[in-house]
């Protein structure tokens, strides 16, 4: 155990490094010493370096940069992934997304039935607890680097008169070419925010200690502004910018 006003390794490492940051002895932009030189300098662990440059993160100082090291930051610094936001519909109807990018879904969606809770129950505009089918699924890419976790949520209210009255329609987004062939016209609202993930989350998502999480949104509406869908995207915020194309 620490003596009584000593600090801990870790915050030594992160005070040392914040006050080499904010005197400009690193400027942004420049990589810190790697884990190892730092673990020999205080005779320390990588896994107490690790810790230390995390308070950094934390605080907005450094970000990491995978298979490259950690940087100070820069307010101007681009993110190494900017990430398109939209739907693109093929020749064939088919709906897909518009990041380009090739995400592996691990296992299959299943529908499970759930209640809706008042916060997706108000921008669905249904009654608190009407049930719902919903989906879930993690999509990963880059061998696992990229990660996000998508959920699908869809009122039993919206699926009367339509095949699916008496059972579960597919999935997201080859979901939305059935409710076009239930007489819907289709389009989309999203609402983004970051947070700070709850700890199953952060697990999923693989965060680091003090990475927020983008969540954002999706609401599919029909032709009379009714909403039909709710999607639920989670994804790691710290080293990420999304994009939007204005029609």
């Amino acid at each position: 155990m620490p003596q009584a006003g000593k600090k801990p390794k870790y915050r030594e490492i992160a005070d040392h490094l914040r006050e080499r940051i904010l005197d400009g002895t690193y400027l942004a932009g420049q990589a810190l010493p790697g884990e190892e030189v730092l673990a020999k300098e205080f005779g320390v662990t990588r896994p107490t370096v690790r810790q230390g440059i995390s308070e950094l993160r934390a605080a907005g100082l450094v970000e990491a940069s995978m298979g490259r090291g950690t940087f100070v930051r820069s307010p101007h610094a681009r993110p190494n992934i900017t990430r398109p936001r939209g739907l693109r519909r093929e020749p064939d109807g088919r709906y897909v997304e518009i990041d380009a990018i090739r995400w592996t879904v691990h296992g299959e969606p299943t529908a499970t039935r759930t209640d809706a809770p008042l916060a997706l129950a108000d921008l669905l505009r249904v009654p608190p607890g009407e049930p719902m089918f919903t989906y879930d699924e993690l999509h990963t890419a880059e061998h696992g680097r990229l990660r996000q976790t998508h959920r699908t949520y869809v009122p039993f209210s919206v699926l009367i008169g339509t095949p699916y009255e008496d059972t579960a329609p597919p999935p997201a987004p080859a979901l939305f070419t059935a409710l076009e062939s239930a007489g819907h016209t289709l389009h989309w609202t999203e609402h983004v925010r970051t947070r700070m993930p709850m700890p199953d989350e952060a697990t999923t998502l693989r965060l680091a200690e003090g990475v927020p999480l983008f969540q954002v949104l999706r609401i599919t509406l029909n032709q009379d502004e009714r909403p039909l869908v709710l999607e639920e995207f989670k994804l790691p915020g710290d080293d990420l910018e999304i994009t939007y194309r204005y029609p």
